[in-house]
């Protein structure tokens, strides 16, 4: 089993240049991407009434979660975003109000202040660089969100939702034995659920 996960470690490895050329090309061709996806999360997926929801802050060629996460706002969600910790730990999670200071964490991505309320979400919007209509994704090779997703499973359900342009998604995504699964992918062009119906 270690040389099976050694073995998809290194594919997922040469596979990610390709995704990134990919994601760029997409983000280029859809500036509107985060508030068709914000418009395809709201009329597709239901979230618990209640729900705190995580989502990210986009850094270069992202999709987009801002549009999604301000409709959420509104909606009655509290939000919050992951800080991320020593490599080999899961993420942590500070509340977060849209118009909230936010401070320059590890590899200088934007965190909520260490004076901000921690708290457990129950919902994830989710990163990645490409993903599969199973729900597998390829991430950046940290484990960080596998690592989250299978803590917060152990405490109680969670939904788990891959932000993406279309044109990220491949065939299949190479899989390790503690890689989680997504429930759903939403891209600029619809939902997926990753039970293999879709909603587009």
């Amino acid at each position: 089993m270690l040389k099976i996960d050694a073995d998809v470690a290194a594919v997922k490895a040469v596979g990610r240049a390709a995704a990134k050329r990919r994601r760029a090309a997409a983000h280029a061709a859809s500036p509107d991407a985060g508030a068709r996806i914000a418009a395809n999360l709201l009329r597709a997926v239901s979230l618990p009434e209640g729900a705190i929801v995580s989502g990210y802050c986009a850094m270069g060629d992202e999709a987009d979660p801002l549009p999604s996460l301000l409709a959420l706002a509104a909606g009655g969600h509290d939000l919050c975003l992951p800080v991320t910790p020593k490599r080999g730990l899961p993420l942590s999670f500070r509340l977060w109000r849209p118009g909230d200071a936010l401070e320059r964490g590890v590899w200088d991505i934007p965190v909520p202040p260490a004076t901000a309320r921690d708290v457990e979400p129950s919902v994830l919007l989710v990163p990645l660089l490409a993903f599969d209509r199973a729900g597998y994704r390829l991430g950046y090779g940290g484990g960080y969100y596998d690592r989250t997703l299978a803590m917060l499973k152990e405490k109680g359900p969670v939904l788990a939702i891959g932000i993406a342009y279309a044109d990220q998604e491949v065939e299949s995504v190479p899989r390790e034995v503690t890689d989680q699964r997504l429930d759903w992918i939403v891209t600029e062009e619809g939902a997926i659920r990753t039970d293999g119906r879709t909603d587009e």
